[in-house]
């Protein structure tokens, strides 16, 4: 009796998964000093759409193909239950000759609550860095012309995820507010817009304004299957709201002449509500090899449908990222 209990019990170690701590899984977390990264490499094909914004460029209709797109993760487990991470991306579309840092945050997340069923409840909270170099671009008659990805907007992010493991599948949902502050950290070229006749009269044809803050929010649906000790697959859904902008007033000083202060006061009426806001549709999947316990290989695509107001210049007909992500725990 004794043996067959003994030899029930190393048949049943022996047929437990034994997976190494998968880095996709959505609610996977660091354990106490340890380290991890996800660097991604992907590039998006992308088609604008109709809007008002893409016609009076003569832009409507017309592929950006390729857009570059670098994204590096890293995390830090402070505690078994605590993180601190950073997400930075990076965007090179050469079509439109508009580069550079898409995303920035650095924050902290805190697994509330965990039982022995799978369950889990993360906190989270972190630094939106959109203000870590300007927005930049210049101004002209048909419009604005962006020169990088940054709004020149500092704000947090707030936001929880719940999830459930059931033996190999992952099911988790997540909800996050992005406030934003307004500023003037912008940079923008008027030379070539209404006002440059006023250069004359000493109107300067570098401008900073008032941007006025903003309150977006992110949601979404995240999958994962682990079918082996080595394969993985995953996919998802996420909604992202982005606000319109708006201009509040000139940062810059002017001169006080009666002119320079009229058609100033005539383009900030127009520009007053941007009406450039969008919302976003993603859905993604992917598929992991884990090479060993400490590096991942992982293949993604992301396609996305969105919907546009009609002076943003983020509004497409098509939109698709495919790329490759390394995994790797320290």
């Amino acid at each position: 009796m004794n043996k067959t209990l003994k030899a029930a019990v190393a048949l049943s170690v022996l047929a437990a998964p034994a997976y190494a701590a998968n880095l996709e899984n959505p609610l996977y977390m660091p354990k106490q000093n340890q380290m991890y990264s996800k660097t991604s490499v992907g590039v998006m094909y992308k088609v604008a759409d109709d809007s008002t914004a893409h016609v009076k460029k003569e832009h409507d209709g017309v592929t950006e193909f390729p857009i570059w797109r670098l994204h590096e993760d890293l995390g830090y487990g402070i505690t078994d239950r605590l993180e601190a991470y950073a997400k930075v991306g990076y965007t090179h579309d050469g079509d439109i000759d508009r580069k550079g840092m898409h995303q920035g945050r650095v924050g902290l997340k805190y697994r509330a609550f965990e039982t022995t069923d799978g369950f889990a409840w993360d906190i989270y909270a972190d630094a939106h860095l959109g203000g870590v170099s300007p927005m930049s671009g210049s101004y002209g008659l048909n419009g604005f012309d962006y020169d990088n990805y940054s709004n020149g907007r500092w704000g947090f992010h707030a936001g929880t995820q719940v999830g459930k493991t059931w033996s190999k599948f992952t099911g988790a949902a997540f909800f996050e507010v992005l406030q934003t502050f307004g500023n003037d950290n912008n940079e923008i070229d008027i030379s070539n817009s209404q006002l440059a006749p006023l250069a004359a009269m000493g109107m300067p044809m570098e401008i900073s304004v008032d941007l006025k803050s903003t309150t977006e929010f992110n949601a979404g649906l995240k999958t994962f299957y682990q079918i082996d000790d080595r394969w993985s697959v995953g996919a998802g859904f996420t909604f992202k709201h982005h606000e319109d902008n708006g201009v509040e007033g000139l940062a810059t000083s002017v001169p006080n002449n009666p002119y320079i202060l009229g058609a100033v006061s005539q383009l900030e009426k127009q520009v007053k509500d941007m009406n450039d806001g969008f919302d976003e549709y993603i859905i993604s999947l992917s598929g992991s090899y884990q090479l060993t316990d400490a590096t991942q290989i992982t293949l993604y695509g992301e396609y996305t449908f969105d919907d546009a107001h009609q002076m943003s210049q983020n509004g497409t007909d098509v939109k698709a990222e495919i790329g490759a992500r390394v995994n790797v725990v320290f």
